[in-house]
């Protein structure tokens, strides 16, 4: 048998700036243990079996398989959330849509649309802050609605729901006091497509059209057929969309338009308030 500070210690991952952290996670879950203990107990012998399956994972984190996808998780606010390679890993820069949805919406009761849920992590976070509101979710793709369906059955929200649609197409009739969306924003020729974790993920969730705005285009322009009046449009988009975005909202008729930074200080979202 091998200690847990001889495995770490063999972890090799020359493309990944985080080798020492991606193998702690790995090791971490097989073991049923936090990432802590590992740290705390380096000593403690691991069965030959863990070893070997531990041996695996690190392969397929050398081909480049991003850790969420090998181990079927990732948090997400204060969620954790099965992750699966239908739909994309959620990150943290789109916490700032959680975010600014909190701050500009009341806490009474109101309907919210997350378009293109993915796993349900911009849906399942509000649901999770916002008891009263009710959260609708919707995806083109069955297998990424079938999986936020799971995530929602067990956080326990019901206050969520989610429903296959490309986009507004199952939504006729319907209006929301806010709309959200992380839609695929890159442009077709990007080079990072061929780098690093996206090579894993779909590529439908990832590109729209050679500028990379085409499923932007369409949210602004049909979005507020789907406002309540004074309803808010948040977008999340790349980071040097944002000037272009923001345009895109003013000509659509939006009032209020901003854009906002994330931790990295990149304009990451932009919003307006349809009256």
């Amino acid at each position: 048998m091998s200690s847990i500070q001889a495995l770490l210690n063999s972890v090799r991952l020359p493309d990944s700036p985080s080798a020492r952290v991606d193998g702690e996670w790995l090791l971490a879950d097989l073991l049923g243990k936090p990432a802590s203990y590992l740290r705390t107990w380096p000593e403690k012998e691991v069965p030959a079996e863990v070893a070997a399956l531990f041996a695996e994972r690190i392969c397929r984190r050398q081909a480049g398989e991003p850790v969420a996808y090998i181990i079927g998780r990732q948090g997400f606010w204060s969620l954790e959330l099965e992750v699966a390679p239908c739909t994309l890993i959620p990150r943290p820069d789109t916490e700032l849509l959680v975010e600014t949805a909190l701050s500009l919406l009341p806490t009474a009761p109101l309907k919210a649309l997350d378009l293109g849920t993915g796993t349900g992590a911009i849906a399942l976070a509000l649901a999770t802050e916002r008891p009263a509101w009710q959260l609708m979710g919707v995806d083109c793709m069955e297998g990424a609605v079938a999986l936020a369906e799971r995530n929602r059955h067990n956080l326990k929200r019901d206050n969520a729901r989610f429903i296959h649609s490309h986009w507004f197409s199952a939504l006729s009739g319907q209006r929301f006091a806010c709309i959200l969306s992380n839609p695929p924003y890159i442009e077709a020729d990007d080079p990072h497509l061929a780098q690093g974790d996206v090579r894993f993920e779909p590529v439908s969730a990832l590109v729209s059209g050679t500028d990379g705005l085409d499923d932007l285009r369409q949210i602004i322009t049909q979005s507020p057929d789907y406002l309540e009046p004074q309803g808010w449009l948040l977008l999340e988009h790349g980071h040097n969309q944002a000037a272009a975005v923001r345009q895109l909202l003013l000509e659509r008729g939006f009032k209020a338009v901003e854009s906002r930074r994330d931790l990295g200080g990149h304009e990451r979202i932009s919003l307006g308030q349809y009256l």
